[in-house]
C-alpha cells in the first residue's frame, strides 16, 4: 500500500511487520524517529514487543545481543558517535553468528561536531564482521530491511546486517513509499528460528575464549561465509522480486546506463539519485555516461563490480567517507576489484565529496564527470571553499 512517510516512519512500519521480540536503542540525531515511533507502536500495542529503554548504545546494543542469543529477534537503530560508541559489542555480535538488524542513519563522526550526513561512520565498522547494505531512496530503506532479516537469519548465514540510510536526506525527508502487507511479510520472512539459543533446558555457552588454536578459525568462517553471500543474497532477492513485485537484480549492484559508457561514477547511497539525474541530462545531450550504484558493501562484490565496468575507460569512484591518511574506501575496493585482472580500466579516479553535509549538487556531478578527462586522480576534493582553508592554515 502506497503511503506518503517520512524515512524514519517508512523504516518504523516495515520493522514492525518483521515483528521483532526485543527493541532497545538510545536517541541520538538523527536516527531518533525511527526508535520512537517504534515506542509508540508498542505502547499503542500495535506491536507485540518488548521496548528496553537503556542508558547509552554500549547498553542497547547489549540488550540486543541478549535477545539473540536467547533466539529472539531483535532490532536497534543508531548514528555517527552512538555507532562507535556501539563498536565493541557489534564486534561481539558477529563473532557470535547472531542475526540482527541494525539501521544506521549515516551521519558524520566528531571532532568537530557535526550532526549531518556522511557515511564515515558505517564505513569506519566495515571489518565487523557485519553485512552492510545501502539505499538510495525511502523504498530501498524499507525492502532492504526485510532482505536484511532474510538474509542474516538464514541458517547458512547467522550474522547481522547493517542498513545503512542518509541522516535527515532520507530519514526526515518524505517520500511515497509501498509498505508491504503483513501476509506479503510474512510469506517472506519465516519466523526466526535459530540453529543455537542460551536456553537452561539444553546449556550451551557462548562467546567464550578463544586462545591461539582456536581464534584463526572463527575468523576464517566468517569470511568464507560473506564468500557464500555473494551467491545467497542474489537469491533472495529474486525471491523478494517474486513476492513484492520490485526487481533488485542481484541485490549486490545496480548497473544505470553502463553498458556503452564511456565514463561511469560509482557510488553508493542518496547520491546516487543525484546521480542519475545528471546521467539524464547528459545522455541526452549524447554522452556516455552512466552510474553504478553499490548496494552491499560488505560483502563487496568484486567480481560483479569488474563485469559491469570491464569495458568502461574511466570510472569516478565517489565516496562519502574518507580514510584519513590513505586512499579514500570505495575507490580502494574498486580498484582492488581490477588487481591482477588481464584488462582493466585506464581511469579510475577517486573523489570525496558530501562530507559533513556538505550538499553534492548537479553541478558537482558534473564537474566530476568533466575532470575525467584529465590523468588519473588518486583522491580529489570536490566543493572545497579556499576561504576557509586560508583560515585553518593561513596564507
Amino acid at each position: 500500500m502506497k503511503e506518503f512517510l517520512e524515512g524514519s516512519r517508512a523504516v518504523a512500519e516495515v520493522v514492525r511487520l518483521c515483528k521483532p521480540g526485543v527493541i532497545s536503542a538510545y536517541p541520538i540525531t538523527p536516527q531518533t524517529h525511527i526508535v520512537e515511533e517504534l515506542a509508540q507502536m508498542v505502547a499503542n500495542g500495535q506491536l507485540k514487543s518488548q521496548f528496553v529503554n537503556v542508558e547509552s548504545e554500549h547498553s542497547a546494543a547489549s540488550v540486543v545481543l541478549g535477545a539473540v542469543a536467547t533466539g529472539v529477534r531483535a532490532f536497534t537503530a543508531t548514528s555517527s558517535q552512538g555507532l562507535i560508541y556501539m563498536a565493541e559489542v557489534l564486534f561481539n555480535i558477529a563473532g557470535m553468528r547472531l542475526p540482527l538488524v541494525l539501521t544506521c542513519a549515516n551521519r558524520a563522526l566528531s571532532a568537530p561536531i557535526n550532526i549531518w550526513n556522511d557515511q564515515q561512520d558505517s564505513i569506519s565498522l566495515r571489518d565487523s564482521g557485519w553485512i552492510q547494505l545501502y539505499a538510495e531512496n525511502n523504498q530501498e530503506a524499507v525492502d532492504l530491511h526485510l532482505l536484511g532479516y532474510r538474509i542474516g537469519e538464514d541458517k547458512s548465514v547467522m550474522l547481522p546486517v547493517m542498513v545503512c540510510m542518509d541522516g535527515f536526506i532520507l530519514t526526515h525527508g518524505m517520500e511515497s513509499v509501498d509498505i508491504p502487507q503483513q501476509e506479503e511479510v510474512d510469506k517472506f520472512l519465516p519466523a526466526y528460528k535459530p540453529l543455537y539459543k542460551l536456553d537452561p533446558a539444553e546449556p550451551v555457552s557462548m562467546g567464550l575464549l578463544a586462545d591461539p588454536d582456536y581464534y584463526l578459525e572463527t575468523r576464517y568462517a566468517i569470511q568464507e561465509t560473506f564468500k557464500e553471500l555473494l551467491k545467497f543474497i542474489p537469491k533472495v532477492a529474486q525471491d523478494f522480486s517474486k513476492v513484492f513485485g520490485r526487481d533488485y537484480k542481484d541485490g549486490l549492484i545496480e548497473e544505470y546506463f553502463t553498458k556503452d559508457a564511456e565514463k561511469v561514477i560509482v557510488a553508493m547511497g542518496s547520491v546516487c539519485g543525484t546521480i542519475k539525474e545528471v546521467v539524464d541530462e547528459l545522455r541526452k545531450k549524447g554522452k556516455k555516461v552512466g552510474l553504478l550504484k553499490i548496494i552491499s558493501y560488505r560483502p563487496f562484490p568484486y567480481e560483479r563490480i569488474c563485469q559491469a565496468l570491464k569495458n568502461v575507460p574511466k570510472i569516478a569512484c565517489l565516496d562519502k567517507a574518507v580514510s584519513l591518511g590513505a586512499y579514500a574506501p570505495l575507490a580502494c575496493e574498486v580498484r582492488a576489484a581490477f588487481f591482477g585482472q588481464k584488462k582493466s580500466p585506464q581511469v579510475i579516479s577517486s573523489f570525496v565529496a558530501g562530507l559533513g553535509g556538505r550538499d553534492i549538487t548537479l553541478e558537482t556531478i558534473k564537474e566530476i564527470f568533466k575532470k575525467l578527462n584529465q590523468k588519473e586522480l588518486d583522491l580529489e576534493f570536490m566543493d572545497l571553499k579556499p576561504e576557509l582553508l586560508k583560515q585553518e592554515y593561513g596564507e
